[in-house]
């Protein structure tokens, strides 16, 4: 019984199929509806409900393109595709490739409906007496039609319903294709096809596939070249050239004899194509996709990750990623690759990628906040002594190392502010080697702060009573930490978060501590820190980094980006001064004194952290600003005495000397060939500071003394060692700040009171009157009493 009933089955569904193909080769205009509804009662309830409420229109997605990153000249830093595609229209695409592909696919093409009623009658008898599809017999529009299908689908599920071997998916492959025709021309039928066929190796569409195969466009393939590709779309991996060339080759004569017999070439022609060569491995041309590939890797994943905070791409990082990926975009980015080429050239001649410390620079454009390069010693990938971190930027997206303490960069910002308060550049502080500042309080924006058990010292060899550009020369901390105290952190910190400076591991405002000038505050990137310096060398004009300019869709229409963001964060005056304080940094003497190069005004700062496991040095021209780093970027961080750099043992770690020449080298290259450049002097009030005139307070009392300072507005406090001086002992010798150069309003003095040593000598003592003294005797100058030769000479009295 169940084998009759099985054999019924069989035979009722094979008069159905000759009854479907007969009813399309006479009624496709009435769209299916009529044959299918009256063969409702003889097919399974599968298939009529499939036929039921099959759709009539075919809705496609975009097609998935290759999206571009472009270097600020235009060259390419990156391509990145799901599918590697380049579509073109029917212009850009050689006549004989189109002639080759109707001639092996559908060579009834322009004289056929939406279905090729011989050749589907052919394959559905075929499959039908051998139980199972066997045969395709699909025109090119229904072939059109199961790729949009496959390309739209999202699932696993979705990609197996689109090319599943079953009758329903064919019949509503039939249904789809006559919607097709009835919307576009065989013509634009044929462009589609083409630019979403799959020609093998990662080559989607026609354009990509000439490219990757012949090095050629689309637009000048030659014959054998259009017969391989033609023949490559029944089975892209199984006559790939690339993986077997005999059957490649094959294939491609068999398209060749197709198109001979079809009368589209002669046999003359035939028989020169068949002697070609089917391809020549020096033409294949491969398309790197992800930043992976790129010739700059790090700055690339950077580029992506900022792509990807774009809402103009999707509402999800998932929906962004997938659409820079498959939408075409050409992105143009601020990365300069003659200055990267400088960053690089200096991080290879001064250090190796096997070190165990790590050093990285980034460069950046004042005045546009314009990323132009980023470099490191580690190089990209995953292998042993290869990292995917990039040390140049923040922990805020996947591969950003989040940044290092930057030492005594940060005294930069407390220069700023005390500018801004009016302290002159002239102001002088008592700076000990090593000074106390246990429990001392600071203010901060919300109270204050202090230290329970503080006393820094210095690292470099200072004068004991330095002014503010004498103190930035040398480094000297226990000044900078006296003047933040008198300038107050919450200024400081201010600026600096102005400037773009936040923890790069956390994204929070930098802590507010006693050390703050010191770059205890947070970690900082080379990036930040660049970007930052950069604001002073644009006289005070902040603007956010910036590494997207543009980005074009694939019609080359503008596509929202954040663009261009600055700010007058600084007055132009403020950042004057402190460019006029840090370029004495740069000369002879100074810690950076012996990095200076050419003719141009530079400025900038040495920063090493405690225990010496990072060192930094960031400088500027009104041109570029970098910041170069070296440190130990294995946790836990280590002293980077003891560690290589350049492959030879590290026995001193210093900002001047470690990380400095890193930032000269490149600094160099970047510039050459610019014309010099100056900074903007500083004007008197800037250098004179502004202040209040101090009175003449020697030989007061210090309650005295205190009592006229404090009505002026001043804060007072008292050396706790008497000096040498002249003035009474316990009394006032000099002021700090001294009276002639005055102290801001507010500020605090401090008096320094006399020991009485250097007290001026008692008067002397007058004798008392004695008997008349002899006149006194004078000698005749030509009768020297002396000389023997005159005896007679006589004294004159």
């Amino acid at each position: 019984m169940r084998r009759r009933e099985t054999g019924g089955a069989k035979a009722v569904q094979s008069v159905v199929l000759f009854l479907l193909v007969s009813t399309l080769s006479g009624a496709l205009v009435a769209g299916l509806a009529l044959p299918f509804a009256g063969l409702a009662g003889v097919t399974t309830k599968e298939a009529r409900e499939s036929v039921q409420y099959l759709p009539q229109d075919l809705k496609t997605v975009p097609l998935a393109q290759k999206s571009t990153i472009l270097a600020a000249d235009g060259s390419l830093i990156a391509t990145l595709y799901q599918e590697n595609r380049t579509p073109v229209t029917l212009k850009q695409i050689s006549p004989i490739m189109l002639k080759a592909i109707v001639a092996i696919e559908d060579d009834r093409f322009f004289e056929h409906g939406a279905i090729d009623a011989k050749g589907t009658l052919r394959a559905l008898l075929r499959n039908q007496s051998n139980g199972s599809v066997q045969q395709g017999g699909s025109s090119i529009t229904q072939q059109y039609v199961k790729m949009s299908l496959i390309a739209k689908a999202r699932t696993v599920e979705e990609v197996r319903a689109a090319t599943a071997e079953t009758y329903e998916r064919k019949v509503a492959e039939l249904r789809y294709a006559i919607a097709v025709e009835k919307q576009y021309s065989k013509w634009e039928i044929l462009e589609k096809y083409l630019n979403l066929a799959n020609f093998g190796d990662g080559a989607r569409g026609i354009e990509t596939a000439a490219q990757h195969y012949f090095s050629v466009p689309a637009s000048k393939l030659n014959l054998p070249q259009a017969a391989l590709l033609a023949g490559l779309v029944k089975n892209p991996t199984g006559y790939d050239p690339t993986n077997d060339l005999k059957r490649a080759k094959d294939r491609r004569d068999v398209v060749l004899r197709r198109m001979q017999e079809l009368n589209v070439i002669t046999a003359k022609q035939a028989a020169q194509a068949l002697k070609t060569p089917v391809i020549d491995p020096a033409k294949i041309r491969k398309v790197p996709n992800g930043c992976a590939n790129s010739k700059y890797p790090f700055y690339c994943d950077y580029i992506v990750a900022k792509l990807k905070e774009n809402p103009a791409f999707g509402k999800t990082k998932e929906e962004r990623q997938k659409y820079i990926e498959t939408a075409g975009i050409v992105v143009r980015t601020a990365l300069d690759p003659k200055i990267q080429a400088a960053a690089e050239q200096s991080i290879r001649k001064h250090s190796k990628p096997g070190d165990s410390a790590v050093a990285a620079i980034t460069i950046v454009e004042p005045g546009t906040g314009l990323v132009k390069a980023m470099a490191q010693s580690r190089p990209y990938g995953n292998n042993k002594g290869q990292t995917s971190y990039n040390y140049n930027v923040e922990k805020s997206y996947p591969g950003g190392f989040g940044g290092f303490q930057n030492g005594s960069t940060m005294k930069a910002f407390t220069i700023a502010a005390a500018i801004q308060k009016g302290i002159p550049l002239t102001y002088r502080i008592n700076s000990p080697q090593t000074i106390n500042l246990s429990g001392k309080d600071f203010s901060t924006c919300t109270g204050t702060t202090s230290d329970p058990d503080y006393n820094p010292s210095n690292s470099t060899k200072t004068i004991a009573d330095p002014s503010m550009i004498d103190a930035a020369r040398a480094s000297t901390n226990t000044y900078f930490l006296q003047l933040s105290e008198q300038v107050g952190l919450c200024p400081i910190a201010t600026i600096a978060k102005k400037l773009g400076m936040y923890d790069a591991q956390t994204m929070d405002p930098l802590q507010q501590v006693v050390s703050f000038t010191l770059g205890s505050a947070g970690l900082i990137t080379p990036l930040m820190l660049s970007n930052a310096y950069a604001t002073f060398a644009a006289r005070g004009m902040y603007c956010k980094p910036q590494v997207i300019t543009s980005i074009l869709s694939n019609r080359k229409k503008p596509i929202s980006t954040p663009g261009r963001s600055c700010t007058q964060a600084l007055a132009p005056t403020v950042a004057d001064g402190v460019n006029y304080v840090l370029h004495q940094v740069m000369e002879p003497g100074g810690t950076g004194g012996k990095l200076k190069f050419g003719k141009s005004d530079l400025a900038g700062k040495t920063g090493t952290i405690q225990k010496n496991q990072a060192v930094w040095f960031a400088g500027y021209s009104t041109r570029l600003a970098a910041a170069s780093v070296v440190a130990d970027a294995d946790p836990p961080a280590a002293n980077l005495i003891g560690q290589t750099l350049n492959g030879k043992e590290m026995h001193d770690a210093s900002g001047s000397g470690t990380a400095g020449p890193i930032w000269e080298t490149a600094m160099q290259l970047a510039l050459k060939g610019l014309p010099a450049s100056k900074f903007v002097a500083p004007s008197d009030e800037i250098i004179r500071g502004k202040v209040k005139d101090l009175p003449n307070l020697k030989g007061l009392t210090p309650p005295d003394a205190t009592a006229k300072l404090q009505q002026l507005g001043f804060q007072v406090e008292v050396a706790p060692q008497p000096v040498d001086s002249d003035a009474p002992a316990g009394t006032v010798a000099y002021t700090r700040p001294r009276q002639e150069d005055g102290a801001p309003e507010g500020s605090k003095v401090t008096l320094y009171l006399s020991n009485g040593s250097a007290a001026p000598p008692p008067p002397p003592v007058t004798p008392p009157p004695g008997p008349p003294t002899a006149p006194p005797t004078i000698w005749d100058p030509n009768c020297p009493p002396w000389d023997p030769k005159y005896p007679n000479c006589r004294r004159h009295g």
